[in-house]
């Protein structure tokens, strides 16, 4: 076979294996996916923080004589009033010692009464030199002596009545008393007041929290504002979330700010305290607090599932007018629960895929199917901006 003949078979058998080669692909369905509108909203913007219910005065019941204990004579976990009895400790020692006080205190009675006779018998006598002057002023010291050995012996009687009567434990305060941390037949009071229970006054709850030295400073400057506009209450209300999700129903205020910010962690110690109807809520609760300090007017809201974060960065998936895709950087701000507020690179209007953003790449067309976007969740934005 000639050459040329060869090389234009060649040739015609490359031109086919390549037209072969580069087919176009077919096109790919659209994807189904879920898509919302951008919500927009004015939305308050909080400080928030975990602490810790106390009552608003905490009371620590302790032995102030030393005995073993007869009864516990209270409920637990029940109110008790101011006065009620709450133990009983051993008297009989403590009678004892009253018996004998009085007992002393009766003999120094005695012994100034015939020291006063003395006295009173003396004075004429020494007038009329019957007697020594010196014999009339040893009889006046003896008597001042024997009044302050009476003085003496009363002071020990009240302290034996105040011991004997420390025998009975009652409520110094109306409160919700605790559970009791002695029983029966224990020795108390030996070398320290020995813990005996607790009682918490509740009608309002109090909540200790920390918050960083940022949010402090936003916080009282927001509340100088208010002031100095005269607008609003000073007082920004406190709302407390219990640890069910739900809100208490009365709005609480703050009542103690520390005195210093703890160099150790750069925060601040504040106290606000709640009304609590039905004295539902109880010492010892883990709770968040929050207070709203400004509004943010339009914020622009999507689901925290919308936005990808990648190294830093993030990404919605916009839905152009052509039902196709575009990846569009945003910058992201407070969560609001379950939403996140954009600052940037979104506007009103606009249409973001909320699920199947995974199976998207930019430019692919879509099957939007709209759903509405979820609030109403109770939990606030986190932190302060500014």
């Amino acid at each position: 076979m000639k050459p040329a003949l060869i090389a234009t078979l060649c040739a015609i058998l490359s031109t086919a294996l390549v037209g072969c080669g580069t087919e176009a692909p077919p096109t790919a369905p659209p994807v189904d996916v879920k898509v919302a509108t951008v919500l927009q909203k004015d939305v308050p913007i909080y400080i928030e923080a975990v602490g810790q219910t106390r009552g608003s005065t905490e009371i620590e019941v302790r032995a102030r004589v030393e005995g073993y204990l007869e009864t516990v004579d209270y409920q637990e976990g029940s109110p008790v009033a101011k006065g009620d009895l709450m133990y009983t400790i051993d008297p009989q020692p403590f009678e004892a010692n009253l018996a004998r006080a009085q007992g002393l205190l009766a003999e120094a009675e005695a012994d100034h009464a015939r020291a006063r006779q003395d006295v009173t018998r003396y004075a004429p006598l020494v007038e009329k030199n019957a007697i020594s002057r010196e014999d009339y002023e040893t009889a006046v010291v003896v008597e001042r002596a024997a009044a302050a050995q009476v003085a003496a012996a009363r002071a020990s009687v009240r302290a034996a009545e105040l011991d004997l009567g420390y025998t009975r434990v009652i409520a110094p305060e109306s409160g919700l008393a605790g559970k009791t941390e002695v029983y029966p037949g224990t020795l108390v009071g030996r070398g320290q007041s020995t813990l005996l229970t607790h009682i918490s006054q509740i009608d309002n709850i109090h909540v200790r929290f920390t918050i960083p030295e940022r949010d402090y400073l936003y916080y009282a400057r927001q509340r100088q504002r208010r002031e100095a506009e005269g607008t609003a209450a000073a007082d920004l209300p406190f709302e407390l979330i219990l640890g069910d999700g739900s809100k208490h129903p009365e709005p609480g205020r703050l009542v103690f700010v520390d005195r210093n910010v703890d160099p150790a962690t750069g925060t601040i110690l504040l106290e606000a305290a709640f009304p609590n109807p039905g004295r539902i809520v109880r010492p010892g609760q883990f709770a968040r607090v929050r207070v709203a300090v400004e509004v943010k007017p339009g914020a622009l809201l999507v689901p925290q599932r919308a936005v990808a974060e990648l190294q830093g960065l993030y990404n919605v998936a916009v839905v152009k007018d052509d039902d196709t895709i575009e990846i569009r950087p945003v910058q992201t701000g407070q969560r609001v629960g379950n939403l996140w507020i954009i600052d940037s690179g979104l506007a009103a209007g606009d249409r973001i895929v909320v699920e199947g953003m995974q199976k998207v790449r930019p430019g692919s067309k879509v099957t939007p199917e709209i759903v509405p976007i979820e609030d109403g969740s109770p939990v606030p934005p986190t932190g302060a901006q500014g």
